[in-house]
């Protein structure tokens, strides 16, 4: 089993949604690294880690579960879509998703700060200088470790 963050804004798609809709398409992710996470990292049930970005308190809201294989982003040929790629084609798709599903909603968000203030996660991915990824791997120690700050 492998462990991983994926990062949402709230305002787009928070934990709350996740757990109203229970399983969700991870898409819009265009990174090429994020994607190889996805594609080639990713099994059916991973542990994920749903981390809410770019708001007044990031952090780690709930937990998720790898719900899917990784299959094509069907917003990448939908031309009415933000994330339309015109250079991706069926035939050879070049952006990939995975399903999650809802596992639970945190008693409280374990906010950025908080993690940056714990020196076993000092090697984690999310606290390195200039990670901007949306997708990224979690090792099996970091997460025992945060699961059990809650």
């Amino acid at each position: 089993m492998n462990y991983w963050l994926m990062k949402s804004e709230p305002d787009a798609f928070s934990i709350d949604d996740l757990k109203h809709k229970k399983r969700e398409a991870w898409d819009g992710v265009r990174n090429y690294q994020a994607r190889n996470f996805m594609r080639d990292g990713m099994r059916i049930g991973d542990g994920v880690f749903f981390y809410h970005s770019n708001c007044a308190e990031p952090g780690i809201a709930g937990l998720a579960e790898v719900a899917s294989d990784a299959y094509p982003d069907p917003s990448q040929f939908d031309p009415k879509s933000k994330y339309f790629d015109p250079g991706s084609s069926r035939d050879n798709p070049r952006w990939m998703l995975v399903d999650v599903k809802f596992v639970r909603k945190l008693k409280r968000t374990i906010t950025l700060d908080e993690l940056k203030n714990h020196p076993k996660l000092e090697g984690m991915a999310l606290l390195r200088k200039g990670n901007r990824l949306s997708v990224m791997p979690v090792d099996a120690a970091e997460w025992k470790y945060i699961v059990g700050l809650e």
